[in-house]
């Protein structure tokens, strides 16, 4: 059906197509194409993705995607009551040097520029917000477990282990309160466009592509800090010299203030690997991946001294100089 829709709305006759991720990318006359159904997104989202894209082209940005216009001169294309939009991409592939650090804060730069008001994909001044509402959730979800009575060792081990990951996501709660009354945002600390969850592989493993649909608009640390919660817990004995560099490297582009050091390490502090496990958990229907989240939840549960070292040693892992610094620490982490 997809090649059928790119020749009858945009009279592209892909010369052969190949899966990347999540998605199929068709190649025609040295450029890829992407169609990404959009049925249950909002226009006005889109509209917002559009101009974000559109800037960072502006801007320079060799891999960033567009977004293609039909024969009738539209983006958004509807076929059997399903919503579509096509975006492109020069074929390139990806770079034989990859200083990940450099280029997102040369993506980072060319995304403080936008001057587009931006209100769907906009996270800024939300994390408190979104975590309070998680949190909450997951409490009430607690709490029904508790008076169920569980016959479940996942059940169980949510049941024994939540009251420790509330304690450190209200830590994290606490922490960006502080850093919100205590300093003072800098330049550097304008909003910018980031990634729903930036990692090594974001912008592909064969291609590089920047996908407006991982977009949201917010402070630069939230791609920082993902990046480093991936690094850890893809490479927990082998981690550090990578996020060295990293920060090193992003650094060498956009110098961090003692303003987004607290952002980032505030995020660190809040728990995603455990919310993520425990919820993806009470919504799947499969039980094979029931087993398989059972395991990771046994295995962070193993691992969380070892994420107590990482957090309470952070600041001199990062290697951030003292001198003008501002980074209160969490007592019970530095023991």
């Amino acid at each position: 059906m997809s090649i059928d829709i790119l020749k009858k709305f945009f009279n592209i006759t892909p010369e052969k197509s190949f899966l990347e991720g999540n998605y199929v990318r068709y190649m025609h006359e040295n450029t890829l194409y992407t169609l990404i159904p959009v049925t249950t997104i909002q226009e006005e989202q889109l509209v917002e993705w559009y101009e974000m894209s559109e800037h960072l082209f502006a801007q320079g940005d060799r891999y960033v995607s567009r977004f293609v216009s039909s024969k009738d001169s539209k983006f958004l294309i509807t076929v059997n009551d399903e919503d579509f939009c096509l975006l492109k991409n020069k074929y390139h592939s990806i770079p034989r040097k990859i200083n990940h650090g450099r280029k997102l804060a040369k993506f980072h730069h060319r995304g403080r520029s936008l001057r587009t008001e931006l209100q769907n994909v906009s996270r800024i001044g939300q994390w408190k917000s979104f975590w309070e509402k998680r949190l909450d959730q997951m409490e009430k979800v607690w709490y029904q477990n508790v008076q169920n009575h569980p016959d479940h060792e996942f059940e169980y081990l949510f049941i024994d282990s939540f009251p420790y990951y509330m304690g450190l996501c209200e830590n994290a709660i606490q922490y960006l309160v502080d850093t919100e009354l205590d300093d003072t945002p800098q330049l550097i600390d304008a909003g910018t466009i980031c990634h729903e969850r930036f990692n090594k592989n974001t912008w592909g493993k064969n291609h590089w592509i920047r996908n407006p649909f991982d977009w949201v608009y917010d402070h630069a640390t939230r791609d920082l800090a993902e990046w480093i919660r991936d690094q850890y817990f893809r490479n927990k004995r082998t981690f550090l010299p990578d996020l060295q560099q990293f920060l090193r490297s992003y650094q060498s582009i956009s110098p961090l203030s003692s303003f987004s050091w607290r952002l980032l390490y505030a995020r660190l502090l809040f728990p995603l690997h455990y919310f993520e496990c425990i919820e993806e958990y009470f919504v799947t229907g499969s039980e094979h991946r029931k087993i398989s989240l059972e395991e990771k939840l046994k295995q962070t549960l193993r691992d969380t001294e070892d994420y107590e070292r990482f957090l309470g040693d952070f600041f001199q892992i990062a290697e951030i100089p003292s001198r003008g610094q501002n980074l209160p620490r969490v007592e019970w982490l530095n023991r």
